[in-house]
């Protein structure tokens, strides 16, 4: 089958769904699909991949984001007519929702792909103005409505679709690349600080800040503690004028994944304090290379790791600092095996697998 992936907030140094992305074109067409990916971009072009087609709709920037947005409608809708997908799969369930109606007035099974959970999205950024539950509410019955199936990546994801009764909500876990992260058992022998690592874009709902804080209250404490930081984002001058008196290295975003490896593994412990994350790549990721993490316990990491490949902080930076204390009381060798047998239990051939089967599904008209 054609498959036609449609997404926004996807950049070049952008990460999980990127990364998301690429997976899943790659495993569609290694099974035998044919994939074609639709993007905002700085400018019209349609090149070959080795996994297929890669449509670009110049886009504008939205400011202070890095992103770009797909918000000529008519213009993604001539691409798809043009390209006639027998599936149709959205990755953004805000300003492309409206595809679904698109599809089922022409008879294309589609699936929408939540990566956000509205009710949390909207309580960070909102909070207190309005009956913010009820609004999502209204927003997720309508999307589940115009769309086939909706497809998130864990049980606290799909909670708020559930609240509403949505007719087909399945759950389909991302993966981590394990080769590509390979498994450090061990640390460099003598060495005396403490490394931390976070791997996040630096925006207001990924709350990097507690990251910093997070050593500064280790230091307080006299943990000989440093972090590592790989990502960019709009907060980046701000944290790093924070943190300018602690030793913290900022690596900017890091395209190799290579490079980004042998940072996580180089960590003696890493941090994922965005408490409105609905799987996390990057924490799995670290995983795999036997870097434990400490999450948010709101989002849905704590379910992502599991219950000894990582631990969950709640709130700020001392919550946070008490979780790094107590996995550093682990013997080394027993927490880097932990985080790594719990990543090898999410490959993204499952993933593939996972989302192939909601395809097939309604293409047949399963309900």
């Amino acid at each position: 089958m054609r498959i036609v992936q449609v997404a926004n907030f996807v950049t070049p140094t952008s990460g999980g769904l990127r990364t998301t992305l690429r997976h899943l074109a790659e495993g569609y067409t290694g099974s035998g699909h044919e994939v074609v990916q639709v993007l905002p971009g700085a400018a019209d072009d349609d090149v070959a991949t080795r996994w297929g087609r890669q449509v670009t709709l110049r886009s504008p920037a939205l400011r202070g984001t890095g992103y770009r947005v797909l918000v000529d409608r008519g213009g993604v809708r001539r691409i798809l007519e043009r390209v006639a997908p027998d599936v149709l799969e959205v990755h953004d369930r805000t300003t492309l929702r409206g595809l679904g109606r698109w599809a089922r007035a022409r008879g294309v099974p589609s699936l929408v792909v939540s990566h956000e959970r509205l009710d949390r999205w909207l309580a960070q950024w909102l909070p207190g103005l309005l009956p913010l539950d009820a609004l999502a509410d209204r927003s997720n019955a309508a999307l589940a409505r115009d769309f086939d199936a909706v497809v998130c990546t864990t049980a606290w994801a799909a909670a708020e679709f559930r609240r509403v009764a949505a007719p087909r909500v399945e759950i389909v876990p991302l993966a981590v690349d394990a080769a590509a992260f390979p498994f450090r058992p061990a640390l460099p022998a003598g060495r005396q600080d403490v490394v931390l690592v976070m791997a996040s874009r630096l925006s207001r709902e990924k709350r990097p800040q507690v990251a910093i804080g997070t050593v500064r209250e280790l230091r307080r404490r006299g943990v000989p503690v440093r972090l590592t930081v790989a990502g960019d984002g709009p907060l980046r001058a701000r944290l790093r004028s924070a943190a300018s008196d602690l030793p913290v290295e900022w690596l900017g975003f890091v395209p190799d994944r290579a490079g980004l490896a042998a940072v996580l593994a180089d960590a003696d412990v890493a941090l994922a304090p965005g408490p409105i994350e609905t799987f996390g790549l990057a924490a799995l990721e670290a995983l795999a290379c036997g870097t434990p993490v400490v999450a948010d316990a709101r989002s849905a990491l704590p379910g992502v790791i599991g219950r000894h490949a990582g631990r969950s902080a709640v709130g700020g930076p001392r919550s946070f600092a008490d979780a790094v204390e107590d996995l550093l009381e682990v013997p080394q060798e027993v927490r880097r095996a932990a985080a790594r047998a719990r990543a090898e239990q999410f490959s993204w051939a499952a993933t593939v697998e996972g989302f192939l089967g909601v395809h097939t599904r309604t293409l047949a008209g399963v309900p």
